[in-house]
């Protein structure tokens, strides 16, 4: 995006000659503002966000000069690195004058803890930055996959198709269906993400059949959103050598009960949904909290209180949940390669019929029928008639020789046609 801006944007382009411009995430922006904008604002972020820009490295922790180089990005226009848990400036303005800005944001994500080591994954999983929990601690690492789409489809539901007015009503109706009827829904707006990263993707509902209504759609919108997190959470396992033995969840889309229960019963193990559903935006602010100067937060693992939770146990049996994953993968299968630069059409941009073999070799083949057949009636018709001229012949007692017959036939063809 940055090189994009540089590229076709005049203003951006002057502003950055003229030392007036910074390159950010959100959330560097967020603090620029807080403390104090044009007026010496923060240029900061952390190490986790730094990490999705394509021009971090992640072993280092710092921009990577090489990155920048092969970008042409200029470094001094970029944020400076921090901690996840560290005070990176001071309220400015308002009411909350003087008081410290930490912590970090959220997004839809299966990650993996995997420790102060980095490991790169063989099957389509991102190695990235999980935290920093202060400015002299090492960093975490984890592998991680994203969802493409999650909560977006229930939205979609909502927005585009109109099937219910509140994205509560899609709980309802999956619950009324209690199956898809075979109805596959791959939410690939914008393509698919982790472990395929295929972007000539796009979206499909498939499986339909005359009975398929809008509840099915929405059993199988929950579904789209399990059969993702499987596909993620194998890869996993696979990269890691050990199988999750339970999935803890988080976010707004887990107090959907049917969601919960659908994920358990595709993945094969037990769900584990805590009393407090943002549990990702407790643990930025536990990380705000607990960095140097606020202290109003221990992270050490004794002085964190018990968590209560709701636990979803598998409730089909494994050989119907690799069948419906199966049927899944399938229809993913089918949604590759959508959108693609090969010509689709003939060369005056009209598609042509005969581009389809099968299409083309019927019509083809049934021309041909139709032609034969109307010149085999033909001459069965002229058959008829010369045999019937002969009989009327013969009955009146006229002899003809061969020459003879041979030029009534002629006349008796030639009238009658």
């Amino acid at each position: 995006m940055m090189r994009w801006l540089l590229d076709n944007v005049e203003e951006i382009r002057l502003a950055v000659a003229e030392g007036r411009a910074l390159f950010g995430t959100i959330d560097s922006w967020i603090i620029w503002s807080l403390t104090g904008g044009k007026n010496g604002g923060v240029h900061c972020t952390d190490v986790t966000n730094a990490s999705r820009t394509m021009l971090f490295n992640i072993n280092n922790l710092e921009w990577d000069n090489e990155l920048c180089q092969f970008f042409d990005i200029p470094m001094t226009l970029l944020p400076k690195i921090r901690s996840s848990s560290e005070i990176y400036g001071l309220m400015k303005s308002g009411a909350l004058t003087g008081v410290p800005i930490s912590g970090v944001g959220t997004g839809c994500f299966l990650l993996c803890n995997t420790g102060p080591k980095p490991v790169v994954s063989d099957h389509g999983l991102l190695t990235t930055v999980a935290y920093q929990l202060g400015r002299d601690k090492p960093a975490c690492y984890a592998l991680e996959g994203s969802v493409a789409i999650a909560g977006a489809v229930v939205r979609w539901l909502r927005d585009n198709l109109g099937i219910v007015k509140t994205t509560e009503e899609v709980e309802k109706l999956a619950a009324e269906a209690g199956t898809s009827y075979g109805c596959y829904f791959v939410p690939a707006f914008s393509g698919l993400y982790a472990p395929y990263w295929e972007p000539s993707a796009r979206g499909i509902i498939c499986g339909l059949t005359q009975f398929t209504n809008k509840n099915h759609i929405a059993f199988a919108a929950l579904e789209a959103v399990c059969f993702q997190t499987r596909e993620i959470l194998d890869a996993m396992n696979q990269d890691c050598g050990i199988p999750l033995s339970q999935l803890q969840v988080d976010g707004g889309m887990t107090n959907n009960k049917i969601l919960m229960q659908l994920q358990a019963d595709i993945l094969c193990i037990p769900v584990v949904k805590p009393s407090m559903p943002e549990t990702t935006a407790l643990g930025a602010a536990m990380a705000a909290g607990a960095a140097e100067g606020v202290g109003v937060w221990s992270l050490r693992p004794g002085d964190l209180s018990a968590v209560t939770c709701e636990r979803f146990e598998p409730q089909i049996n494994p050989e119907e949940s690799e069948f419906r994953y199966a049927r899944w993968k399938k229809a993913v299968m089918k949604s590759m390669g959508w959108e693609s630069s090969e010509a689709t059409a003939n060369g005056n941009g009209d598609s042509s019929i005969f581009s389809s073999l099968p299409l083309g070799f019927y019509i083809v083949s049934s021309m041909v029928m139709l032609i034969g057949a109307k010149y085999i009636t033909a001459c069965l018709t002229l058959c008829w008639l010369f045999q019937n001229q002969l009989s009327l012949v013969q009955q009146n007692g006229l002899h003809f020789g061969e020459s003879e017959l041979s030029e009534l036939e002629k006349t008796c063809i030639l009238e009658k046609i």
